[in-house]
């Protein structure tokens, strides 16, 4: 599995559908049938904030560039951008010990 953290702050003034376009985006993932089951997507923001981190795995690397020859990845991705206040940041994330479950 490769792991991502993806992390920017959310303008104020960013669209007020935000959530509902990441869970679209999430169910389209869920929906694909070449990504079910491959592309795990979390996305979680401070409680009291407007941080937003999305854990993104993708089961190999196949799995990644049928993600990005989606349209609606393409699309999803500007929009993150245009949620954004500054610079979106990928960090690419290695598991050092985790828990069986």
């Amino acid at each position: 599995m490769k792991h991502f953290l993806i992390k920017y702050r959310r303008k104020p003034d960013a669209d007020p559908a935000w959530h509902e376009q990441i869970a679209e985006f999430i169910s389209r993932l869920n929906a694909d049938p070449e990504l079910s089951g491959k592309i795990h997507y979390r996305c979680m923001k401070t409680r009291d904030g407007s941080d937003y981190y999305h854990l993104a795995a993708a089961a190999d690397d196949q799995a990644i560039k049928v993600l990005q020859s989606r349209e609606f990845f393409t699309r999803y991705t500007a929009q993150t951008k245009a949620a954004a206040e500054g610079v979106v940041e990928v960090v690419p994330l290695e598991i050092i010990a985790e828990t069986d479950s």
